[in-house]
């Protein structure tokens, strides 16, 4: 990651805001272990300049205390702010990492992308993008469902399980079976018990599974530090930007990169460059949304070990234009998109 060559600065005086909320059934149902939604609400920021406009988007997720109204209260309380010539770097100052920063931080890259007739990797000191392989995602469900469900998506070469605790041995198994030469991740979402925790990350070793995402909650995961890890383990929960890297480093052997966690593309570029030193492979991935949300998280996923960027394929319409998924793999965004 060139991070180190961000410019923090892009974007520009005199500013104005544009947000909408917009909402985006979800085919069939996605399930994890803290429960099931059938629709994405994502919330677009719109910031021009009377000739360009900008656009990002950003998910509000209440495991992280937020909700549409405080995220859209948040973006608000920047409108003065950006009339006034907010910049990049003054937004990293002005908000905390999550959600609202995210989607204003992806609209300033977008629109310094337009004012320049350059592309957001260039901006970014980056090599222009390629496709990536992502993920596939299987929600949470009896094994037998489950199963069917991979086998259903086996044309995916890299599947990612939602697991939940009980009955996790049974899920694994069965999956399995029914995909026998399928790359397979899973994901517990802190749902797993600590006596548990190291005997289900043998049977997910037994299993062929190459990674397991927070097994247990955030916050409560010291225990990581002192079992055997039969298999890599990912943060997610517990990480969300630079400042959370170096006390998990000890616990985990990579890192989930969300641009809604980081608070946008230019500390999730940053968040990646510091975990790289610190010896931690790295997922990319992102909340359930359109491929608005996914265009910025592209640029980090160019050179991560894992990438779960499969958002526009769970829902049952994507925004046009959109990104195009080809098999398995996600091609970079046309500019018309973000970028």
């Amino acid at each position: 990651m060139a991070g180190s060559r961000l410019d923090l600065n892009g974007a520009g005086a005199g500013l104005r805001l544009a947000l909408r909320v917009e909402r985006w059934p979800i085919r069939g149902a996605f399930t994890i272990a803290r429960g099931a939604k059938r629709e994405a609400q994502v919330v677009v920021a719109e910031i021009g300049d009377g000739t360009h406009v900008g656009r990002g988007e950003c998910v509000p997720y209440a495991r992280y205390g937020e909700s549409v109204e405080s995220v859209v209260a948040a973006i608000e309380s920047a409108r003065g702010t950006l009339a006034q010539g907010l910049d990049r770097a003054g937004l990293n100052a002005l908000l905390p990492a999550g959600a609202a920063r995210n989607a204003l931080d992806c609209a300033m890259w977008d629109l310094e992308a337009k004012r320049s007739g350059r592309r957001a990797a260039a901006l970014a000191g980056l090599p222009p993008p390629h496709a990536v392989a992502t993920a596939f995602t299987i929600s949470l469900g009896d094994p037998q469902t489950m199963a069917a469900q991979a086998k259903a998506a086996a044309r995916h070469s890299l599947l990612k399980l939602k697991l939940g605790g009980a009955g996790d041995r049974d899920r694994l198994a069965a999956v399995r079976a029914a995909v026998p030469h399928t790359r397979l991740i899973a994901d517990a979402n802190e749902a797993w018990q600590p006596h548990e925790t190291e005997s289900l990350l043998a049977a997910a070793a037994d299993t062929g599974v190459e990674l397991v995402e927070q097994p247990l909650p955030a916050g409560a995961d010291g225990l990581l530090e002192q079992i055997a890890h039969a298999v890599p383990v990912c943060a997610d929960e517990s990480v969300h930007d630079r400042a959370s890297l170096d006390a998990l480093s000890r616990r985990y052997d990579a890192v989930n990169i969300k641009l809604d966690k980081t608070g946008g593309l230019t500390e999730a570029l940053l968040t990646a460059e510091r975990a790289r030193t610190l010896g931690l492979k790295i997922m990319v991935g992102s909340m359930v949304a359109t491929s608005l949300s996914m265009a910025p998280a592209l640029l980090v996923a160019q050179n991560a070990d894992w990438v779960d960027l499969d958002g526009p394929l769970l829902l049952a319409a994507d925004r046009t234009p959109g990104l195009i998924y080809e098999a398995d793999m996600v091609l970079p965004p046309a500019p018309e998109l973000w970028g």
